[in-house]
């Protein structure tokens, strides 16, 4: 480990620990809990049937949008599939590599395979809202090979009534060459895209950040201030092993 491996354990860390308990009180203890749980998943499936009953509006289809090839619009990037989900990665323009968004950098970094959304005539793309080319690097730098443009040239109409610049996911619908938005989230709505933080969820000691509501006593080791949870020694975590691989931090455009 290097001592810019965020994995690498803190060697004084000394945290309290639950109360031990034999196995009978402890399945007791979970039975409860596990009622919880099932409410918890059934709400969610109701709140996804809700979901689907939403009306939709009508958005321009010819929006334009900046890909690798120049302008293309809202109804190209479906790539002919049904449906469209776009993530909207705020951006920071003029600033290098560890000046960018932690938050947008944590959510994308956990989009890898893409067959299980096209298999249901889904298309995933990143619609960042910064110039096309100087986030393309971000993007290279990061390794990522999703479908990327920049929303740039239509942010205002495609975030009509929202805050531009925020982080957001919408979901769009297209009948032919028309296209509809039917949901949009933000801020920790973006979640659902991350497998980190539930699987922290299940651990004893949570996601280790400040705002939880833990025992008295459980680590909360961040190095980063509270609103910069996905940070570390000054950068978007998953840049550290970037950085070690030798890319380079600066996004400005070549010739």
């Amino acid at each position: 480990m290097t001592e810019n491996d965020s994995s690498a354990p803190a060697p004084d860390r000394a945290p309290a620990l639950p109360p031990v308990a034999d196995r009978a009180a402890f399945e007791a203890e979970l039975d409860a809990l596990r009622v919880r749980e099932k409410a918890h998943t059934r709400e969610g499936d109701a709140i996804a049937a809700a979901r689907r009953r939403l009306p939709m509006v009508e958005v321009d289809a010819g929006l334009e949008l900046t890909g690798p090839d120049g302008p293309v619009t809202l109804l190209d990037a479906f790539e002919g599939r049904r449906q469209l989900i776009a993530y909207y990665f705020m951006w920071h323009e003029g600033h290098d590599a560890a000046g960018q968004c932690e938050g947008c950098t944590w959510v994308t970094n956990q989009v890898r395979e893409l067959s299980f959304l096209h298999s249901r005539d889904i298309t995933y793309a990143v619609f960042c809202q910064g110039p096309y080319e100087e986030s393309r690097r971000y993007r290279e730098f990061m390794g990522w090979d999703m479908r990327w443009y920049s929303a740039l040239p239509s942010n205002n109409e495609l975030l009509t009534g929202r805050q531009v610049g925020s982080m957001h996911i919408v979901c769009y619908v297209r009948d032919g060459d028309r296209v509809y938005e039917t949901y949009w989230t933000t801020l920790r709505g973006v979640e659902v895209m991350d497998y980190n933080y539930a699987l922290m969820d299940m651990t004893v000691y949570g996601r280790q950040e400040l705002w939880e509501d833990s025992p008295s006593g459980w680590p909360q080791t961040m190095d980063a201030p509270p609103e910069h949870p996905m940070r570390t020694n000054g950068r978007p975590i998953p840049q550290w092993s970037r950085i070690e691989a030798g890319r380079s931090d600066d996004l400005t455009p070549g010739p």
